[in-house]
């Protein structure tokens, strides 16, 4: 069987180790005669993944016990208003720092609530080619929201700017168990699964407890982070087959050495890419400064815009997908998330060096 290498942003590519080992199960369960998608999540044959799958964030990411885990659904955008909602209280601001698409998403969706909210920083007017480096915080803010890596524009912080006891919100939804996590002053960190934890459908949120106290009284029930903590995320009927893929997924990151393996994997993967990049002449132009360079999404221009449709177009005939750039910021977009094989980059790497061969 032929596959593809997909540089989509997500749904992303999964690693092939848990594709076959789902396949092998999908109709058998752990012997069960059932599928994982038939199994009541109020059994232990489901319960044991379950549980499983959290001791698994929890090691691989090493949080702390003071905080939760939850497996929650409605994507990283329901986040976007689940954090103001249980975390902003009364007369309370909070701060958002503005690096992109996502981070612009998120104060928006604050805004509608009616919290009170500030722009602590932004990108903005250099069209998001870098994450903030100074930084305007309300005094006694109640948290400071920022994006660690920015989908559209690749952009990622290589350091989470210091908040002195602030407590950090971060929507890590596209670069999530690539790197070690400081967790001084981590208050809440989000994501969607679909990029680097496993398919669309569950959305991880790891909280620290003693901000559950920040909750009002109005919130409804399936919104708040209390109700899902108390039942272990069990309140209502979860994503099973996404959780199940989740543990999959996460079982192949630690065989390959979890975090440190991983982030040394993507860093050469990154290289390849950007490389061929700054040697072209101009004929690639990335979109990032060099410093805040993401390691999941490398964007960048043609210096020759009519060349994109033919970049796109023999890019696919050599079996690589979902290289066209978000209409934003234009060219191309290589998504090399933690499933992506070193060999799709390096394919990617030798068909720019070519394509600028015959396009020059």
């Amino acid at each position: 069987m032929k596959r593809i290498f997909n540089f989509s942003a997500g749904p992303a590519i999964l690693p092939l180790q848990a594709l076959e080992k789902a396949a092998s199960e999908l109709v058998n369960f752990n012997n069960s005669g059932m599928s994982i998608m038939e199994v009541s999540h109020r059994t232990p044959l489901y319960e044991n993944v379950h549980n499983e799958t959290l001791q698994l964030i929890r090691e691989i990411l090493s949080v702390p016990a003071e905080y939760d885990i939850l497996l929650l659904q409605g994507g990283a955008s329901s986040q976007f208003f689940m954090v103001p909602m249980n975390l902003i209280k009364d007369n309370m601001i909070a701060d958002y720092v503005i690096s992109g698409s996502w981070s612009e998403k998120a104060i928006k969706e604050a805004k509608i609530l009616g919290k009170k909210v500030n722009i602590a920083a932004t990108s903005k007017e250099t069209n998001f080619d870098r994450v903030p480096s100074t930084f305007n915080f309300t005094k006694d803010a109640c948290y400071v929201h920022i994006t660690s890596n920015e989908t559209i524009q690749g952009v990622q912080y290589k350091k989470f700017p210091d908040t002195n006891g602030v407590p950090i919100i971060i929507d890590a939804s596209s670069d999530i168990f690539s790197y070690e996590i400081d967790w001084k002053n981590i208050g809440l960190i989000y994501a969607g699964a679909q990029k680097n934890a496993g398919p669309a459908g569950v959305t991880i949120v790891i909280i620290r407890k003693d901000l559950y106290e920040r909750e009002s009284d109005n919130i409804p029930t399936m919104l708040r982070y209390s109700t899902h903590a108390k039942e272990n995320s069990l309140y209502n009927t979860p994503p099973v087959f996404s959780i199940y893929m989740v543990n999959l997924t996460l079982k192949w990151l630690k065989s390959i050495g979890g975090i440190p393996g991983i982030k040394k994997i993507n860093e050469e993967k990154a290289k390849l890419i950007y490389d061929v990049i700054d040697q072209s002449n101009g004929f690639y132009k990335g979109h990032a400064v060099k410093e805040n360079r993401s390691t999941m999404n490398v964007t960048f221009t043609l210096k020759n815009p009519e060349l994109e449709s033919k970049f796109i177009k023999e890019s696919e005939a050599k079996n690589m997908v979902g290289l066209k750039g978000h209409r934003s910021v234009g060219g191309m977009r290589a998504s090399i998330y933690n499933a992506m094989p070193i060999e799709g980059c390096k394919l990617l790497a030798d068909f720019m060096r070519d394509f600028i061969k015959n396009n020059a």
